[in-house]
């Protein structure tokens, strides 16, 4: 049971268990965050996603764990419900061998009664979103006078979502002479600002990263030309030899859509995106998990904080709009010194991101050649041959064997025939072998050897389209939209509440996209808004609960009479058939993908 773990003074315990669970020698993070945390000090730490941060401060809080006192003692913030997830599942690994631990995840998109009935039983370790564990803190359920330590995991991802006012507040409401441990990818100036005014002489962890990817994912890309990008997905997953596979989207739809074609080819697949209920994405994940699934269709955001180790390919079947989010999305893989693939799909037009993907992570993406029909059909028939000698080697013939034996004594046939009528019988319609080899245009070869000139006339058609009416105008500016309805939260510049503040606490508490949210103005003393029409009455209600920064919004309706330059549809408009129909059909999306809270908390 000796691993390197043993050189920090943990209790036998959690050794026990990560003997179990095969750890052995500690990341760089956790072998310079651990002793400090042991020794009750506050901790700066700056690592990257994947370097062991959970284990780095889960380890040393559960040794010093107190078990007879049954109010929290730790809190963890995470700023999503899968991260939340993630850190709540670790804790229960690391205290596998903990009698009476008990670790509880809060978020948003559960019922509180649930949540309710486990922090009444009693609590070691809450980890929790911002606005939930503001929630329960408000209600009275959840009560940290007895908390020891405050865990701020991501931190600069909490900053970008707008959730660090709720950060600061939680900060406010707990015992002054707490612990904290704040751990973030990167180091902007609120975030140290924050570790400045919280944190009591702070011993800093930076865990330096060559690139921003890691060295254990192999990345590749495949040049999109002639051939459909599904057909090119297919042959991928036929010669690639992988456990899991992560396959990333732009839209919702599109999860639902390619995964649907997949498990129509036979892949057992799942879409995993904002609309799916908690409780399905969870199964969804376990399945994952246990090996039940293979291929998971995501969006972005459905799939942050995953974490899954069966995870050996990332598939960018869309390319992402920023560096940032490749990093995050082929991050997946690779995880914890395992290695990964990650895998691009550039049409001419991305070209310019993919340069601009290479640059940002300092490294350069290989061409990806596509497997060819001849290698596809050598393997169908490999695969075919290895099926028929694990089928032989079972005992479960004795009934289909008695069959054939019959049918061929009746028709007077031979045994070889009828097993090519059963494996045409088994195949169906769909044709074994592949029949055309795919050939790449002039255009499409010039495009995979990164011609200059193609290069070139990409670029400055990019640039001429940028120039011409590509402007994004900021949400002030933006036209009320038909569909959308005017709406007034009691929130202004007053407060110092900023326009990222009001996005991400609507979309925490409804669950809209981004899409869904119209401009937003901030005066003194009071703020606008424009939301969907036909918004359900349930999550109004919840809306109008909702803090940010230390104010109630108390949102509520602005009628177009009201508010001068409000564009109101005209009669002309309100008696065409086609809109009213098309306003039906978006009131009906939303309704749709408000029903599930947050997909954020």
């Amino acid at each position: 049971m000796l691993t390197k773990f043993s050189k920090f003074e943990l209790k036998p315990t959690l050794l026990k268990a990560l003997y179990e669970v095969g750890y052995e020698t500690p990341t760089p993070i956790q072998d310079q965050t651990i002793p400090l945390l042991l020794e009750k000090k506050d901790v700066l730490g700056q690592a990257q996603t994947g370097t062991g941060k959970t284990a780095a401060f889960a380890l040393p809080l559960l040794s010093n764990l107190n078990l007879r006192q049954k109010e929290p003692q730790i809190l963890v913030l995470a700023p999503t419900r899968e991260l939340a997830i993630q850190v709540a599942e670790a804790f229960k690994k690391y205290a596998s061998q903990i009698k009476s631990f008990h670790v509880l995840p809060i978020y948003g998109g559960q019922e509180y009664r649930g949540q309710i009935r486990g922090l009444q039983r009693g609590v070691h370790v809450v980890v929790g979103t911002p606005g939930r564990v503001m929630d329960h803190m408000r209600r009275g359920t959840l009560k940290l006078e007895k908390l020891n330590t405050l865990v701020l995991d991501e931190a600069d991802e909490m900053l970008r979502m707008g959730f660090i006012d709720d950060v600061e507040w939680i900060l406010e409401k707990t015992p002054p002479k707490r612990q904290i441990a704040l751990f973030s990818a990167t180091m902007p100036q609120q975030i140290r600002s924050i570790a400045k005014r919280y944190l009591k002489d702070p011993e800093q962890i930076i865990i330096k990263v060559k690139t921003t990817t890691a060295d254990t994912i192999r990345q590749r890309f495949w040049p999109v030309s002639g051939m459909h990008k599904l057909e090119a997905l297919t042959r991928i997953l036929e010669v690639e030899s992988f456990e899991a596979m992560l396959i990333f989207v732009r839209t919702k739809t599109a999860t639902v859509e390619l995964s649907a074609k997949l498990e129509a080819r036979g892949y057992a697949s799942n879409a995993l995106n904002g609309d799916i209920k908690q409780n399905q994405r969870e199964r969804t994940i376990d399945y994952l998990k246990s090996g039940k699934l293979d291929i998971l269709v995501a969006t972005d955001v459905a799939a942050r904080g995953l974490d899954v180790d069966r995870i050996s390919h990332v598939v960018n079947y869309d390319i992402p709009h920023d560096t940032e989010g490749y990093v995050h999305r082929i991050g997946r893989t690779g995880r914890a010194g395992r290695k990964g693939d990650a895998i691009l799909f550039v049409a001419p037009r991305e070209i310019r991101m993919l340069h601009s993907i290479e640059k940002a992570t300092n490294q350069k993406i290989e061409i990806m050649e596509l497997p060819s029909t001849e290698l596809i059909n050598d393997q169908r028939i490999a695969k075919f041959k290895q099926s028929i000698t694990d089928t032989l080697a079972t005992e479960e013939l004795g009934i289909f064997y008695q069959m054939i034996e019959q049918y061929q004594k009746e028709h007077n046939v031979l045994a070889i025939e009828v097993a090519a009528a059963l494996a045409l019988l088994l195949q169906g319609d769909a044709p074994f072998m592949l029949q055309t080899k795919p050939n790449l245009s002039k255009k499409d070869e010039n495009f995979v050897k990164n011609d200059a000139k193609t290069f070139k006339k990409l670029g400055r058609e990019q640039r001429r389209g940028r120039g011409k009416g590509r402007a994004r105008a900021t949400r002030k500016e933006l036209p009320v939209e038909k569909g959308m309805e005017c709406f007034r939260l009691e929130v202004g510049h007053n407060h110092s509440v900023k326009i990222k503040n009001i996005v991400g606490a609507i979309a925490n508490e409804s669950g809209l996209d981004s899409q869904y949210i119209g401009r937003v103005n901030i005066y003194d003393d009071y703020s606008e808004i424009d939301l969907p029409e036909g918004m359900p009455k349930d999550v109004f209600k919840d809306l109008k609960k909702v803090w940010v920064s230390g104010q109630q919004l108390k949102i509520s309706a602005i009628k177009k009479d009201q508010k001068s330059g409000y564009s109101a549809t005209n009669s002309k408009e309100k008696n065409i058939v086609k809109e009213k129909k098309k306003n039906t059909i978006i009131r009906k999306k939303v309704r749709k993908k408000t029903m599930q809270r947050s997909l954020f908390r």
